[in-house]
């Protein structure tokens, strides 16, 4: 498969600078001190701080062992991180337009890009109409000074996205609840999934998870896939439990 070259984001002028508040315990990284884009713990640099990461995480549940993910936002690099130390035989690539945000990368301990690991910077929607590779499990989470980008809500956007997975391949996407258009982006998301959707609220942040799949989710259930994802070490298990229990749930 060849490499295919994405435009350029923007001149970095054109992005907001983010800044890095640090305290005894964590760093997070902010556009303003109102809104949180991401938060690390100081003495366990891997571990998902914010419950909504942690529900994203949710797709091991249907895919305990993907061959390919495709993140859409770095952030501080929370999840690439997670996936990055738990997921060993994973390529992972990440896609974020800002690249004050990747200038970052070193503050929040994101890895070096080597073989099965890489940061693009490029715009998220160009990446998803344009790329020829097919990912299993795609993470949408990108926001910026003003909140979500328009173009992250689009129907246009959300049939890349389903065209962009591998057959069987699974989406979750991080939405903010009170957003006027939440539940539009909600609508197109079942629309370009064929209504394979699941949504878990992570109510005390105000997210809400959705979780779209080119396949069944009840049918992937049925199958029994909703257990303890292979290989996935006992720290990790222990952190993601309660907010996986929370999932399962909404499948009743």
């Amino acid at each position: 498969m060849h490499e295919r070259t994405f435009p350029e984001s923007a001149e970095p002028a054109e992005h907001a600078r983010p800044f890095v508040h640090e305290d005894e315990k964590t760093r997070s990284l902010h556009f303003s001190l109102c809104e949180l884009q991401s938060r690390m713990r100081l003495q366990n640099p891997d571990a998902l701080d914010v419950e909504y990461t942690r529900a994203m995480m949710g797709f091991l549940l249907f895919n305990s062992r993907p061959q390919s993910i495709a993140m859409i936002g770095l952030g501080g690099g929370s999840l690439a991180k997670f996936c990055y130390r738990h997921l060993p035989d994973t390529r992972i690539t990440v896609v974020e337009i800002n690249p004050h945000v990747i200038a970052l990368r070193d503050e929040f301990k994101v890895p070096p890009d080597d073989r099965r690991f890489r940061v693009v910077e490029a715009d998220g929607v160009h990446f998803a109409a344009r790329t020829d590779e097919r990912f299993d499990v795609l993470l949408v989470d990108g926001f910026d000074d003003a909140g979500m980008p328009d173009g992250l809500g689009t129907q246009a956007f959300y049939d890349d996205c389903f065209q962009m997975l591998s057959p069987q391949g699974l989406m979750a996407v991080n939405l903010h609840t009170e957003h006027p258009d939440y539940r539009l982006f909600v609508g197109r998301i079942e629309r370009s999934f064929n209504f394979h959707v699941l949504t878990v609220n992570v109510k005390r942040e105000g997210n809400a998870i959705v979780f779209a799949s080119r396949g069944s989710l009840a049918e992937q259930r049925r199958h029994g896939v909703m257990r303890h994802p292979e290989r996935l070490a006992p720290q990790a298990w222990t952190e993601l439990r309660p907010t996986f229990a929370q999932i399962v749930a909404s499948l009743v």
